[in-house]
């Protein structure tokens, strides 16, 4: 995949800044990445933030240390940009969990439905789709949609099922799920729970329904991490993927926090996906300007109508 493999004797860090200003380029990172890759981002935020960076964007290489349908949001929102993504095996389970032609065929039988898609689905899928929404502003979105409408809510059944209680909207759900937040074991929450009376339970909407009546605060990434800074309480066990924590750390070193347990001996807390990106990676992908995340043309335009929707309805 790469030209050669890097000098041992290299300082990744000091390559990696010395490569972004050479190459005018920007790293965007999820949350959910490896501390290292954080501290060395442009950018740090969720997926509603990171879409906004991109589309401000005025940098003419973005490197998206994330996920696969992550850089290509960012390529149909600044398509004069050259994306690069670490590691194309970077995907998503969600995204996974919803085939483009078997997505077609569902939204065929409900045609007078409005599409609503959640931004962890691909490019197929978000072409497909009205608005696009993320965790952060999905309840806001869905709000804004005429009450005689019915709603198709896509891929994520327990983010649906969470919006539709907030709002109080009758949604058609899809039933797909993130292996991640479906991990969760309320037994060992529990146990947590007994162990540290005093911590909050704070939740991802992407967890199972059953959890989510048990958190003291439920919310996007953003919003877990500026509860966490924000709440008086002093710990908390956080049921997201636990990448977040290094930020809330770093935003409340005096704070303790608690990664929510997954069933079994297993660190299915941890986004494989997510962590296939590495430091190495990121500064072969910005010296080789490879792998390049590539967006047919026409698929792109249709995709950036429903992701503008939702950044027009975020404000």
């Amino acid at each position: 995949m790469h030209d050669a493999p890097p000098d041992i004797s290299l300082d990744l860090v000091a390559e990696i800044g010395r490569l972004k200003k050479a190459k005018n380029a920007v790293i965007l990172a999820h949350y959910y990445q490896e501390e290292e890759i954080q501290e060395i981002a442009d950018f740090v935020g969720d997926s509603l933030e990171l879409a906004r960076a991109a589309q401000k964007s005025e940098a003419k290489l973005i490197l998206f240390a994330g996920v696969h349908f992550m850089a290509e949001g960012a390529k149909i929102l600044n398509p004069g940009s050259k994306v690069l993504l670490p590691d194309m095996r970077a995907g998503c389970s969600l995204s996974d969990s919803c085939p483009p032609e078997t997505f077609a065929r569902f939204r065929a039988k409900h045609p007078d439905h409005f599409v609503v898609s959640y931004i962890n689905c691909s490019a197929a899928i978000k072409a497909q789709s009205d608005v696009i929404v993320t965790s952060s502003n999905a309840v806001k979105i869905v709000s804004k949609i005429p009450k005689d409408k019915p709603i198709l809510f896509a891929p994520d059944r327990n983010l649906g099922a969470y919006v539709a209680k907030q709002t109080g909207r009758e949604m058609l759900l899809w039933q797909g799920t993130c292996i991640v937040h479906e991990t969760f074991s309320e037994r060992k929450i529990a146990e947590l729970q007994i162990r540290h009376p005093d911590a909050e339970l704070i939740a991802h909407p992407e967890c199972e329904p059953s959890l989510l009546r048990k958190a003291q605060f439920v919310g996007s990434t953003s919003a877990l991490l500026r509860y966490s800074v924000e709440s008086p309480k002093q710990s908390f066990i956080v049921a997201t993927e636990e990448g977040i924590l290094h930020q809330m750390k770093k935003k409340s070193p005096e704070k303790t926090f608690y990664p929510a347990p997954p069933n079994g001996n297993c660190a299915c807390n941890e986004c494989p996906f997510m962590k296939l990106n590495t430091l190495e990676k990121v500064y072969l992908a910005l010296r080789d300007e490879k792998p390049e995340v590539i967006v047919p043309e026409e698929l792109a335009a249709r995709a950036l109508a429903p992701l503008e929707l939702m950044l027009n309805w975020s404000v």
